[in-house]
């Protein structure tokens, strides 16, 4: 399914260009009206990321996300800075269905696989942004990918299978923000080998080509921000062609 993404500055919708805080671009101070307009052409999932809250944990932008939720009919998923288990019991409480968790599954992920258990592998998703080294290696980053985690994709989900693993989030950075084609090997291959896991793409998505090479590659979603902001295309026509690939 196709699962249109804003990303949120003080309430506005901005894109951030391979993570930088530096290079923003603002899009608009209305993200109510993209969700709506959205939901209307037929995204029954949304997608959320709090940067304020990934960047400083007490600017979390609770009150925003609980108003777009709340008058939003489609599911919402949300993340960005989620460290704590009050963070997911907080989202969670706002109305969000599902919670994202990008670094601190990382870095923790007994903690994180505990919550797993606690609230149910169908409301936690699991951010892993990646890059890809000269052996083919796919190394997790984190910290706003300023950090090399040291740790695979595929070492780090053995434990989270344990406890039930559902959704993964899988983003090949040097994809981020491009608009210039996903990385489908990837996605095969990861589905491939987790072929329980409903795989979420994300990253580089630029046409109506991009989603139908992604929707055959066996991924169960797409993430899509910057290319419908900037009217590539509209969630009706990349639902209907993700439809049409699959």
């Amino acid at each position: 399914m196709i699962i249109p993404a804003l990303d949120l500055i003080d309430g506005k919708v901005v894109r951030l260009y391979q993570g930088d805080y530096e290079l923003k671009t603002v899009y608009s101070d209305d993200p109510q009206s993209l969700y709506t307009i959205y939901n209307e052409q037929g995204a029954n999932w949304l997608h959320l990321v709090d940067l304020d809250g990934a960047k400083d944990i007490t600017k979390r932008q609770l009150s925003v996300i609980e108003s777009l939720i709340k008058n939003t009919p489609a599911k919402v998923q949300v993340g960005g800075g989620v460290r704590t288990e009050e963070d997911v019991k907080g989202l969670l409480d706002t109305g969000a269905h599902r919670v994202v968790i990008g670094s601190t599954a990382v870095k923790q992920p007994e903690m994180v696989a505990g919550w797993m258990e606690k609230y149910g592998p169908e409301h936690i998703v699991l951010a892993l942004d990646i890059n890809i080294d000269a052996q083919g290696n796919k190394i997790v980053a984190v910290s706003g990918w300023q950090e090399d985690s040291g740790q695979t994709i595929e070492s780090l989900l053995e434990i989270y299978m344990k406890v039930g693993l559902k959704h993964v989030l899988c983003t090949d950075i040097s994809k981020d923000g491009t608009l210039t084609g996903s990385n489908v090997s990837l996605y095969k291959e990861m589905v491939e080998a987790f072929p329980s896991v409903n795989w979420q793409a994300s990253g580089g998505i630029g046409s109506l080509d991009d989603i139908a090479d992604v929707a055959r590659s066996g991924a169960q979603g797409m993430i899509v921000g910057r290319a419908l902001l900037e009217g590539k295309f509209t969630v009706a026509e990349s639902i209907e062609c993700w439809n049409n690939a699959k």
